[in-house]
């Protein structure tokens, strides 16, 4: 195995972070339920359990995906936007691009939720794609606009302990300061008097006004990690062990300050911000040092081609109903087979899945926005 320190070539493409995406992705296009389907045929309940968010406090495994993509998508923008400040592009246009990136996401997170099917009634306009494009856009405003690092350090800070603030100590009419509950937080409040449609929690949705918000915190991790990546001057190993030393620090300050203020994914705690972050900058270190260090990347070909489609293919197993297609094909092998079947469907429409992803990576069509 090579020990040699290289350095990374800022233009090129990291292919780590495409897997790392892809990874993430492939939970939500189907591994989970594998997963889960695994832990009922072995007896393994702490996997399956690991395949459920968390009801309030807390944090699972599928807690993790959600902010693991933001953290992903905050890595990239020092590879794009800096690059482009560099080449003297006008502020004002990255803003305005980044702006539009926002406006497209939340309308296809309406779409996503079925707004348009159901004629908008009782619709639904928080979503998890217009949460990404909400921490994206205030993340790369922040980017753009102040350029030190350092800078980049306070707004975070400012960000966690602002929104930390915000919950603890401002009071909700009629309830209380820091009643951390689905009744009684303030993200709750705040999403019933601003945010227009059906909230997904009923007094609260997870994807809300402030959670959106405070999830720009996890995006600018991101951008941190991006240019930790990006920086000529460093080794790879130093990359590695700037991320890795991140990483430990934000979880063990979630930890510490979760003994007061609680790890809460539904309104986005900055304790859940920093543990999610924390493990977000391990996973990217572990993955930069498998594929684009040490260069062992045959395993995570599956991973990439996934990756390299996340948004079309998020909307696409929301969209089309997999399940039904699977079993058009397949059906007559798997029906016989019973329990078994069911378990060979799942991987059947895993197949099918990574196969139109793999037409489109062979033909080069990347759908991004």
């Amino acid at each position: 195995m090579a020990t040699k320190s290289l350095r990374t070539e800022p233009q090129k493409r990291l292919q780590s972070l495409d897997v790392l995406r892809g990874f993430d992705m492939f939970w939500i296009t189907g591994g989970g339920v594998l997963a889960t389907a695994i832990s009922k045929i072995t007896g393994a309940d702490w996997l399956g359990e690991q395949m459920h968010h968390v009801k309030w406090a807390g944090f699972h495994f599928e807690d993790l995906i959600f902010p693991l993509f933001m953290f992903i998508a905050g890595v990239a923008i020092p590879f794009s936007i800096k690059a482009k400040i560099e080449k003297n592009v006008p502020k004002k246009r990255l803003a305005l691009k980044a702006l539009k990136r926002m406006v497209i996401l939340i309308i296809l997170g309406i779409l996503y939720n079925g707004v348009f099917q159901n004629g908008f009634a009782n619709g639904r306009i928080a979503s998890v794609l217009g949460q990404i494009g909400i921490g994206y856009f205030f993340a790369s405003l922040i980017v753009i606009y102040f350029h030190s690092f350092k800078s980049r350090i306070y707004w975070l800070a400012g960000i966690l302990a602002g929104f930390g603030i915000i919950q603890l100590l401002i009071p909700v009419p009629g309830v209380g300061a820091g009643v951390l509950t689905p009744e009684g937080c303030i993200n709750g409040y705040i999403d019933q008097l601003f945010l227009p449609g059906r909230l997904y929690g009923g007094t609260f949705d997870p994807e809300g006004i402030m959670c959106s918000l405070s999830a720009t915190g996890i995006t600018l991790m991101g951008t941190i990690a991006g240019n930790i990546l990006r920086n000529r001057k460093t080794t790879d190993w130093q990359k590695i062990g700037y991320m890795a030393a991140t990483g430990v620090g934000l979880i063990a300050l979630a930890l510490a300050f979760s003994t007061f203020y609680p790890i809460i994914k539904s309104c986005w705690t900055s304790t859940f911000n920093m543990l999610a972050g924390g493990i977000s900058f391990l996973l990217m270190a572990l993955f930069f040092l498998i594929i684009d260090h040490w260069k062992i990347r045959g395993w995570a070909f599956y991973f990439r081609v996934i990756g390299m489609n996340s948004i079309f293919v998020y909307l696409f197993v929301r969209i089309i109903d997999m399940q039904f297609v699977t079993e058009f094909f397949f059906g007559w092998i798997t029906k016989p087979m019973g329990e078994a079947g069911q378990f060979l469907m799942l991987l059947f429409g895993l197949a099918l899945i990574w196969g139109l992803l793999y037409y489109m990576y062979k033909k080069k069509i990347f759908l991004r926005v």
